[in-house]
């Protein structure tokens, strides 16, 4: 098979620098201070090898040994699972199946709307924005009573929220003064050591100063 596929010894992540379903998995991986070689592909020349691998010919790919996984969610719960320490999901059915439902809701809710917010018109562009700072705004007051997102523990929800938190400014969205528990919350992940690590040379740029 192809160069990449053969590297069966090392565990690799491909992800374009400046996707934010990316950026979250190399949360998680930060996070857990796991072992896994960071390739960073350009969108406009995806090589041939990831190609081959993936069948959607998209760039978010994790290869190990003979697994090959393209779906973000998918590749933080085997990483999460494969490497338990620290955990980033819940133990128990209920508070996983809770974890995995705002997790869905946080892709259907707020990343369906990056791509108008990075490629629409200027009407689109607002009114994405205009749905993003609603979407926000609504879920600020769970922040008020948690340290994290519907939880006292940092899970993959988290590693899910922080990128879209990051590119607030660059996605031409304000939060209102109602959302200043969310604010708080945004101010504290980005803090983390794990968050720091995960972050590209070209994502530094778009966060806050």
């Amino acid at each position: 098979m192809s160069a990449l596929a053969n590297r069966r010894s090392v565990m690799s992540f491909y992800s374009d620098p400046l996707d934010p379903v990316g950026h979250g998995v190399r949360f998680c991986i930060a996070e857990k201070d796991i072992n896994i070689e960071i390739n960073y592909v350009d969108p406009d020349n995806i090589p041939e090898d990831i190609i081959s691998l993936n069948p959607y010919n998209s760039i978010l790919t994790l290869v190990d040994r003979e697994l090959v996984l393209y779906e973000a969610r998918i590749i933080m719960e085997y990483l999460d699972e494969r490497f338990p320490h620290p955990p980033l999901m819940p133990v128990d059915p209920v508070s996983r199946a809770i974890n995995r439902q705002l997790g869905f809701r946080i892709m259907k809710d707020l990343y369906s709307l990056v791509d108008d917010l990075e490629n629409g018109d200027e009407k689109t562009r607002t009114n994405a924005q205009k749905v993003m700072r609603d979407h926000l705004t609504a879920i600020a007051p769970a922040f008020e009573s948690c340290d994290f997102f519907m939880s006292e523990d940092f899970s993959l929800v988290d590693c899910s929220l922080a990128p879209i938190l990051w590119r607030l400014g660059h996605y031409g969205v304000t939060l209102p003064a109602q959302a200043k528990s969310l604010i708080k919350y945004a101010r504290k992940i980005f803090d983390r050591e794990g968050f720091r690590a995960s972050l590209s040379e070209a994502e530094r740029e778009l966060g806050p100063a």
